[in-house]
């Protein structure tokens, strides 16, 4: 083959690849293609995050701002991965359109080339014909030699055609990827001028502003519970899950103690996700069996009431070692003062944003609830409150800042039916309604860093979210 034609193949070669990568690359820049960016499922789990948001806000008589705040789930920022996708897509858009626009001066200079082409071919054909018109005063071997050119520039012909079309489309994609820079861009301007860095920053900011915010809220009342939200089926009908309050936000891990007696074995599970897979880290096997579900871990440690005393036990899960013991004086043991469910749960220890309590009944108050707070470490009775609510007929309680709230039953259309502030050592009553989902619950604890109730529900691990009635603190309050 010639020369000419060895360069117009090279050029057909070199379009062919073209048209091939834009058929398959830039449809999936610009969008035309179906594929779709997925993100990854996380296991389903349960984890209350911290956070609040203001439900409602007024102004006492005194000036001062009194607001309802909520603890929801808190969110990613899902808006900042959108818009680096987006820096990523408009970067490949503009190396796209410098790769055409080299493209199109190298198929700009071929095509001026082919277009000479053409027209030596039409110069050949016209002298073709002239020939025909008068072969016999030229020698045969001169007409075979033209005849031969012109067989092999014909089949060009068509070729020609397409590379003008290929040629128009590379044209069109050139004018459709400047559009689209030019819309890409204008989305960008329209979404903000902070990079990914700059609005990772403000949200930290902010975060931390509510946080700053947050620590002028004093301790609330409870004006709502929703859910359940079930984490997990596990164990008998009765025992005890909870998660430490003090902990840090990094440590996450659960406790898990089946059944209300005649057992010593704790399961540790280093996350909600390890509890609900069942990947237990860790198992303690406690100096004493435990009576009643009405334990709590607090700041590292079990508290948690001897089988068939009024002890109260210490137990440090670090050391794996006892680290405190106390008689709880006078208060009733052994199924003497349980909740309604029975099931030795006459102590009920518990813990909120003010520290460590201890809930029973003693004759000495005819069989109605006492409140002692406990000294976290020796297990001291720092103070204690008289109710006049019989124990017997409570179905749990729990205490959210220094605020003890009872249910009236642990069946079905239980509600928090009475509460007793020790603050200022006063009672209401209550109606305050909840879900009780699988119809026998015989465990509810508050926990103050999640600020949720977790609950053992005939065999089923949940937990209730609740919504709190705040006052702000301001400068003129001490």
């Amino acid at each position: 083959m010639s020369p000419p034609l060895l360069k117009l193949g090279a050029v057909l070669s070199t379009m062919a690849m073209i048209s091939n990568w834009m058929s398959q690359t830039l449809p999936s820049l610009v969008g035309l293609n179906t594929t779709r960016i997925t993100t990854s499922d996380t296991l389903t789990q349960i984890s209350p995050k911290e956070g609040w948001q203001v439900y409602s806000s007024a102004q006492d008589p005194d000036g001062r701002c009194i607001c309802t705040v909520v603890a929801p789930e808190q969110n990613l920022c899902s808006r900042d991965a959108k818009s680096r996708q987006l820096r990523q897509l408009l970067e490949k858009v503009q190396n796209m359109s410098q790769s055409i626009e080299v493209l199109n001066l190298r198929t700009q200079r071929d095509f001026q080339y082919v277009l000479k082409m053409e027209t030596q071919m039409k110069g050949l054909k016209a002298k073709f014909r002239q020939i025909e018109d008068d072969r016999k005063t030229l020698m045969t071997k001169h007409f075979q030699e033209l005849k031969e050119k012109m067989d092999e520039l014909l089949p060009l012909i068509p070729v020609l055609e397409q590379y003008k079309t290929d040629a128009k489309l590379i044209t069109q994609f050139k004018e459709e990827i400047r559009n689209l820079s030019t819309v890409l861009t204008g989305i960008q301007e329209e979404i903000g001028a902070y990079d990914y860095e700059e609005l990772h920053q403000r949200v930290v900011n902010l975060e931390t502003r509510l946080r700053d915010c947050m620590k002028k809220l004093t301790c609330g009342k409870l004006m709502k519970i929703t859910g359940p939200i079930t984490v997990k089926i596990s164990g008998t009908r009765f025992g005890a899950w909870m998660t430490d309050p003090l902990a840090s936000e990094k440590n996450n891990r659960v406790w898990y103690m089946d059944s209300y007696t005649n057992n010593k074995i704790v399961r540790e599970y280093k996350s909600i996700a390890d509890f609900i897979s069942g990947a237990e880290s860790r198992t303690y096997n406690l100096p004493f069996k435990w009576a009643g579900t009405n334990h709590v871990v607090y700041n590292g440690s079990l508290y948690f009431n001897k089988y068939q005393s009024n002890i109260i036990i210490k137990y440090s899960f670090d050391t794996g070692r006892v680290l405190a013991q106390r008689s709880l004086e006078y208060a009733g043991f052994h199924n003497v003062y349980p909740y309604t469910w029975g099931g030795f749960s006459d102590i009920d220890l518990m813990a909120d944003e003010i520290g460590l309590w201890a809930v029973y009944a003693t004759n000495q108050n005819a069989g109605n609830i006492v409140i002692s707070q406990l000294n976290q470490d020796t297990l001291e009775v720092l103070k204690s409150w008289s109710t006049g609510y019989p124990k017997r007929s409570a179905g749990e309680s729990f205490m959210i800042c220094g605020t003890l709230y009872v249910t009236n039953s642990h069946l079905t259309g239980a509600k928090v039916y009475y509460s007793y502030s020790t603050k200022t050592s006063t009672y209401e009553y209550t109606d305050i309604p909840f879900h009780n989902q699988y119809f026998h619950i015989s465990m509810l604890d508050y926990n103050a860093r999640d600020r949720a109730l977790y609950a053992w529900n005939n065999g089923h691990q949940v937990l209730f979210n609740v919504t709190l009635f705040h006052v702000i603190k301001t400068e003129d309050d001490t």
